[in-house]
């Protein structure tokens, strides 16, 4: 079966002759406080800071959608619209299965983790579970889809909560060693040009190019030759993967990133080179990152209209970038809804086909 419930099992209360008092704990021992002098009080503690935070995040979040459509009211959509309709069945076509071609790639990392973690669940119910957490990791954030999806559907499937954070910490390192490794690449062979008023220059990228090279390496480095496998932080253990698995997370994340810079270029109907399109698709996912808006909304358009407005006209260009956000965001997401749905009904179905099975496994593991 595609989705096999976790069973849950109960613990068993533990039963003793002896009774044994809690540890008395000692007294915490306070600084003394001379009279008429007060603790400082940290920022984050006052009392006005709670709405002040929900006033700042509510200000930016208008600020973002206000450039949206003072941006929007520029926009000649008629003009995006009858670009849209122009594209040929071919390009539609082509674009498509590079898409499903880059989700494929992508599930190959929870595939990897598996042979880190050492789990055991099925390629199948994998590959759903990764397909409908990167779906939702795409258009609302890491945090609800990389982590709230995957620890719903693989604690469902059985996986411990431990397994689960290896598996999301594992596909983490994976897309951004292999995000680190491209970037490095195109910005030392061949560095975007960025407006004038931009800080950042030729020489800056290729430097920044190169830190990121020296990083991925280090990491080869360490999975190659590091004597110590395996390290303690805050109670979760990070351990190093193997050479070769280290190696499998480098080739699938590279070829994920190309996959999904093809998508663009295809829809640009080469018009742009391959590399300037994966040099502007790079930039534009580091300020999604930074700016937290939920799949990049509006961040990505921004990056790609400042970057290549004067090879590509406006019109044109967003009609690719919307034409692009239906076959990679909008479609995907409305499938894995569905296969969420489906996932959510059998197990509900199978919990109130199956009550006194349950019933008798908790009292057989009951003492």
């Amino acid at each position: 079966m595609a989705f096999r419930d976790a069973l849950r099992r109960p613990h068993g209360s533990v039963r003793s002759d002896h009774v044994h008092p809690a540890p008395v704990r000692p007294a915490s021992v306070r600084p003394e406080v001379s009279e008429g002098s007060a603790p400082r009080q940290k920022l984050t503690e006052r009392p006005w800071w709670p709405r002040a935070k929900r006033i700042a995040t509510f200000a930016f979040f208008g600020l973002v959608l206000w450039l949206l459509v003072t941006q929007a009211r520029t926009v000649q959509w008629d003009e995006v619209l009858v670009s849209i309709r122009n594209y040929a069945w071919p390009t539609l076509i082509g674009a498509a299965a590079l898409a499903i071609a880059s989700y494929a790639m992508y599930c190959s990392f929870d595939l990897l983790s598996r042979r880190y973690t050492r789990h055991t669940l099925s390629t199948r119910s994998v590959l759903v579970a990764t397909f409908i957490s990167y779906a939702y990791n795409l258009n609302l954030g890491s945090l609800i889809g990389g982590l709230g999806f995957r620890y719903r559907l693989y604690s469902q499937l059985g996986l411990a909560p431990d397994v689960i954070s290896r598996i999301f910490g594992f596909t983490m390192l994976t897309n951004w060693l292999g995000y680190m490794v491209a970037s490095g690449v195109v910005l030392v062979l061949q560095p975007i040009a960025l407006p004038e008023d931009w800080a950042l220059g030729s020489s800056a990228l290729r430097v920044l190019g190169l830190v990121f090279l020296v990083c991925s390496a280090g990491y080869i480095a360490a999975c190659a030759w590091s004597t110590q496998r395996s390290w303690t932080v805050y109670g979760h253990e990070l351990r190093l993967p193997s050479l070769r698995l280290a190696l499998l997370q480098l080739i699938a994340s590279i070829v994920t990133w190309c996959l999904i810079a093809s998508v663009l270029y295809v829809l640009l109907q080469h018009r742009v080179d391959y590399l300037t399109v994966l040099s502007v698709l790079l930039v534009s996912a580091v300020a999604g990152l930074i700016t937290h808006v939920p799949a990049g909304l509006g961040v990505l358009e921004a990056v790609f209209v400042t970057l290549l407005v004067p090879q590509v006209p406006k019109n044109e260009l967003l009609a690719a970038l919307l034409v692009y956000r239906a076959v990679h965001y909008l479609i995907p997401l409305a499938q894995a809804t569905v296969l969420y749905g489906l996932f959510e009904w059998r197990l509900k179905h199978r919990l109130r086909r199956e009550p006194a099975a349950a019933d008798s496994e908790q009292a057989r593991i009951t003492p």
